[in-house]
């Protein structure tokens, strides 16, 4: 007999415009675009044991059509501060340094804005190097210029929680930037390194926009006005970014939604009111998934996922009360060449082709140009 959640799947499946990665939606422009997810990460479940990649895993990667990726190398959502949080992001950035020794026909270093081009020239995947937690730093604010010289590109600032530069969007204080948070974003300003401010409390958001010198990034967030949790960006937040020269991505999350399983729609619904809200060349994407698509139905990811739901709402990474059924991708585009279908999806709308580009990634690219060089 099959059980609600197989059912509902085997519906949804019927429904969509389409259900694999080869039958995805094409958009004609999608090989000349310069595609960014701020945002993302390598590998099908449940991955390997030593973080390496698999053929499989290196096809998604090139089939993706993306050419560039920002990825996660410092700890984030449970504490690591100290050596251990150090520790573990230098270990991480030798283990990515490897895989790009390892793979140069599917991966290019990202440091400066020229490499962005020479990822879509040469159709690879360009790596950024990012942080969604500022820990690794410490208290020593010369691990900037280390983190930067070891190829750091983008730093955000908080996760969910406090920590020594300021509150996370989950923080009831919303205490906002320490001084310390105030010396840290001086630092990535004069190292080139882009602030990031995806996971910030209101505050903390407003002050370190309102602090950085250059524009700053909200790498993977949701729009507040469509849904009232505060791990979204309200729109004075949008505006302020946006003023700075920065640019939003907008996420896959469950937070599209106060309740229930996001859709396709209500991805779209967010990326048009971020357009209202800061103008068309201020926003992205930051999908907070890996490329790779995830084994719907599959028995053994079916029980990860819903024990990592109940971890996050015990955590209050989500709200108390949202149910363990919820994915944090969606399923309509859950394959490798998803850009390519919110282009489509886009060009559906009505949007054009200049403004689907930019939000593809063009946007990503100038902020990244700008502040590298």
């Amino acid at each position: 007999m099959i059980d609600r959640r197989r059912f509902l799947l085997a519906v949804l499946a019927a429904t969509l415009p389409f259900r694999s990665g080869a039958e995805s939606r094409a958009w004609p422009r999608y090989r000349k675009v310069l595609a960014i997810d701020a945002s993302g990460g390598l590998g099908r479940f449940p991955g390997h044991e030593d973080g390496s990649l698999d053929a499989d895993e290196l096809a998604d990667a090139r089939d993706s059509g993306l050419s560039a990726l920002l990825l996660t190398l410092a700890p984030s959502g449970r504490f690591r501060f100290g050596d251990a949080a150090f520790e573990t992001t230098v270990k991480a950035i030798a283990s990515w340094e490897q895989k790009i020794a390892q793979h140069p026909e599917t991966f290019v270093a990202v440091r400066a804005g020229a490499d962005l081009e020479r990822a879509r020239r040469e159709r690879k995947v360009g790596l950024i190097y990012g942080f969604q937690e500022s820990s690794p730093i410490g208290e020593d604010l010369d691990r900037i210029d280390l983190f930067q010289r070891l190829g750091v590109r983008v730093v955000q600032l908080t996760h969910n929680k406090r920590n020594l530069v300021g509150d996370g969007c989950m923080e009831p204080g919303d205490a906002g930037l320490s001084q310390f948070g105030l010396q840290v974003i001086e630092r990535l300003n004069a190292q080139k390194i882009l602030v990031d401010c995806a996971h910030g409390g209101a505050r903390t958001t407003r002050e370190a926009i309102a602090a950085s010198k250059v524009p700053v990034l909200i790498s993977h967030t949701g729009c507040r006005a469509l849904s009232n949790l505060p791990r979204n960006a309200a729109d004075a937040e949008l505006r302020a970014m946006a003023d700075k020269g920065g640019v939003v991505g907008m996420l896959f999350w469950p937070y599209l939604r106060e309740q229930g399983q996001p859709t396709a729609e209500d991805f779209i619904r967010h990326i048009e009111h971020a357009i209202e809200v800061c103008g068309e060349d201020h926003v992205g994407i930051g999908t907070d998934n890996t490329v790779s698509a995830m084994p719907l139905g599959d028995e053994a990811f079916e029980k990860s996922n819903r024990e990592f739901m109940e971890m996050l709402v015990a955590d209050y990474v989500l709200t108390p009360g949202r149910s363990p059924e919820l994915y944090t991708f969606i399923p309509e585009l859950n394959h490798a060449r998803r850009f390519e279908t919110i282009g489509a999806l886009l060009s559906a709308r009505g949007h054009k082709d200049a403004r689907i580009e930019k939000i593809l990634g063009g946007n990503f690219a100038r902020v990244m140009r700008e502040v590298w060089g």
